[in-house]
């Protein structure tokens, strides 16, 4: 694990797991058979070396008769399953009634399917080892239920026109990234707009744009680059970051251009 937080939260898990098992009289290994895993994952588990899968936890609960106290902990061990950068995030994101974003190398996060952002995260160098890949983009595809919530937040994105046409994944994986921007595109609160390449005035030439703006009326910014992310709380930043976006809004095509622009290019993808 890569933090205080998630590894804390592992350890209390498999501390209490350990307790039950122990107050059962059952050994690791007899955990283990009885609920299909082996001797070593228990152990790893209880040691705070393994994050447990919701199953493990449901079937340990029922073995061990806790009474609904391990299963309980599941919310607790999926959120430890992410990246602390990632946890972060998400949490600003679903305190936001309204997230802007634009994205000049690839689909934005929230926009991506997860057959993209796993080829997305498989270029990464140095390479992810495949546990780390599937947990990078499991943790991207849970980011997703911020458009699931109810009231829905407003969510508007601009797009840079080359990353509706960088094949990623390959030519499949792009259509099929076309087709869901369509799709989310038709939802009432997402606005997708394209900022066409041959713009000659260009607000958002610095790199990318993420602005939250929050239920208290605060609102933050988010930058990420090489290495490092960080969220922007200074009232000027984020004032500067908000006129750029504004501006990137103005110079890009309308929602409805947009969509229109992207269903041009998918069929040019045919």
């Amino acid at each position: 694990m890569e933090d205080e937080e998630a590894e804390a939260v592992l350890r209390a898990v498999g501390r209490q797991i350990k307790v039950w098992r122990e107050a059962a009289g059952m050994r690791q290994a007899e955990l283990g058979a009885a609920i299909g895993y082996s001797e070593e994952m228990v152990s790893a588990v209880e040691r705070g070396r393994r994050i447990p899968k919701p199953d493990f936890l449901e079937k340990a609960d029922e073995v061990l008769e806790a009474r609904g106290k391990l299963a309980f902990m599941k919310e607790d061990v999926e959120r430890a399953r992410y990246p602390k950068k990632v946890r972060d995030l998400a949490k600003l994101e679903d305190e936001a009634v309204e997230l802007g974003a634009y994205a000049n190398h690839n689909m934005h996060g929230l926009l991506q399917t997860e057959e993209y952002a796993r080829a997305l995260f498989a270029m990464r160098r140095p390479a992810y080892p495949e546990d780390e890949l599937g947990r990078q983009v499991a943790a991207r595809m849970a980011r997703r239920r911020v458009f699931e919530r109810v009231p829905p937040p407003l969510l508007t994105f601009v797009q840079e026109e080359v990353t509706l046409r960088r094949p990623i994944g390959g030519r499949m994986v792009l259509r099929r990234q076309l087709e869901h921007l369509l799709e989310l595109g038709k939802s009432r609160n997402v606005e997708i707009q394209v900022m066409p390449t041959d713009r000659e005035d260009h607000a958002g030439m610095a790199g990318p744009i993420r602005l939250l703006k929050l239920q208290d009326g605060k609102t933050l910014g988010h930058s990420e680059a090489q290495l490092h992310s960080r969220v922007i709380s200074d009232p000027r930043e984020v004032q500067i970051l908000d006129m750029r976006y504004g501006m990137i809004r103005a110079q890009a095509l309308p929602p409805r251009e947009s969509l229109a622009f992207i269903e041009k290019v998918l069929g040019e993808e045919a």
